[in-house]
């Protein structure tokens, strides 16, 4: 879990950055992974899962910061079959997904991205706030597959 302050500017930066950290020690991203590693086929299809999972992290504490007063939290919790992504903050407001959003204006877009990369999404009144949440499956290979793999060809 990421706690997290009001006011803190750097504060999707912070939570990608432990997002990275948690998905290298799950072996969803290799160690020291960026976009100019090379790798193989195999390496892209677990990046882009990871890529993934950054963007959705990144959308719901935006929307934290953006429209419910700041985020207070970030929990990540591992599976075997994925991961469930909840981003806590201070305002009662439900999100609501916008339906009829203009392709090329900016704004709107952050709960069509999750409704399509999300296994399923959904928002929950707390005392003091909500959470929001998603789940993603688990990609289909991990480093450690792409690893074996590697060594037994």
């Amino acid at each position: 879990m990421c706690e997290l302050g009001p006011g803190d500017e750097n504060v999707v930066t912070r939570c990608l950055d432990f997002t990275r950290r948690a998905l290298t020690d799950w072996e969803w991203l290799p160690a020291g992974a960026g976009a100019d590693a090379p790798g193989t086929e195999a390496d892209a299809d677990t990046g882009e899962h990871a890529e993934d999972v950054l963007l959705l992290v990144s959308e719901l504490v935006a929307n934290a910061r953006l429209y419910g007063g700041g985020p207070s939290s970030l929990v990540l919790l591992h599976t075997a079959d994925g991961l469930r992504i909840e981003v806590t903050d201070r305002s009662s407001a439900l999100p609501v997904r916008r339906h009829h959003t203009h392709p090329a204006r900016p704004g709107g877009h952050g709960l069509l991205i999750v409704d399509r990369l999300a296994r399923r999404w959904g928002a929950e009144l707390l005392d003091g706030g909500k959470r929001v949440w998603l789940e993603v499956s688990a990609p289909r290979r991990t480093v450690r597959t792409v690893r074996t793999v590697r060594e037994e060809a």
